[in-house]
């Protein structure tokens, strides 16, 4: 480890006693307030009150956070907005998870033309800018939440493929899973019961890591206005209609900016708290 790396943790040792249990306090406060929006929600997502335009925050107790420049209560949407958000990225971080896995330990059991090809979609994946991809899928799909949750696999779903194929490699070359395979267990028995709980951990690591490029990734989509659409809303939505009202009303887009930055700052310092703890250098 460098003087640099150990420098680092020194200086973040402190804050670590309450740093990481805040962060995850913080992440179930706002996947809880999300899931449970259509109950706690003062208003509706699309409730509007033309008399009420573009109140400020804290200045009024029937809207807290304010209102838009129609009149939309800004608390209520935020509470739609992080259950959408929050849901697309769950759903695009395992999804992407199983469909790597997959195509990993596939790669890795019957080598050869099938190796060949997953090694090509990750490293066609890897090298193209994504935004460029996810524009292209769009283009051709449309824009709908089935379609998002779609790119959203796509994204990062080269990690766990690379992954798992190289760890998964290593158990054939040692010789055990063939051996297993020599006694007519069936593949899949072997992939699920020998192999994935050996590689679990570092799948878990790539997980928390992956979940904040998720909720960015959405978050970019629906700001550039071919993510989310109304009358849906995400926090990439509310970040894009708000981006006008700047000027004149910055709480529009200010409000859900904070929360997505932290979010996947939260979201960040579990990942890294997580891999230090299954990594067997740090035990």
């Amino acid at each position: 480890m460098s003087n640099t790396a150990v420098a680092t943790r020194r200086l973040l040792k402190p804050a670590s006693g309450w740093l990481v249990p805040g962060s995850a306090a913080l992440l179930i406060f706002f996947f809880v307030s999300g899931l449970l929006a259509p109950w706690i929600a003062p208003y509706g997502l699309e409730d509007m009150d033309l008399t009420a335009r573009l109140v400020m925050p804290f200045t009024s107790w029937a809207h807290p956070f304010g209102t838009d420049e129609l009149g939309r209560d800004v608390f209520s949407r935020l509470l739609y907005s992080l259950r959408l958000s929050f849901i697309l990225a769950v759903c695009g971080t395992i999804l992407g998870a199983i469909v790597g896995t997959l195509l990993g330990f596939l790669a890795a059991r019957f080598g050869g033309f099938v190796d060949d090809l997953v090694n090509t979609g990750v490293d066609f994946t890897a090298s193209l800018p994504f935004i460029i991809l996810a524009l292209t899928i769009l283009a051709f799909l449309g824009t709908d939440v089935t379609v998002i949750i779609v790119i959203m696999t796509v994204y990062g779903w080269d990690r766990y493929a690379r992954l798992t194929r190289n760890l998964a490699r290593s158990a054939y070359t040692e010789g055990y899973a063939s051996a297993l395979e020599g006694l007519g267990i069936p593949t899949w028995r072997i992939g699920l019961k020998h192999i994935l709980p050996n590689i679990a951990s570092a799948l878990v690591v790539n997980m928390t890591l992956n979940f904040p490029g998720m909720i960015l990734l959405e978050t970019s989509l629906s700001f550039l206005g071919v993510g989310v659409q109304p009358p849906m809303s995400s926090l990439g939505t509310m970040l894009g209609f708000g981006r006008d009202y700047l000027t004149s009303a910055w709480w529009i887009a200010v409000i859900p900016g904070v929360v997505i930055v932290l979010a996947t700052l939260s979201m960040s310092i579990l990942g890294d708290y997580v891999q230090q703890k299954l990594d067997p250098e740090n035990r």
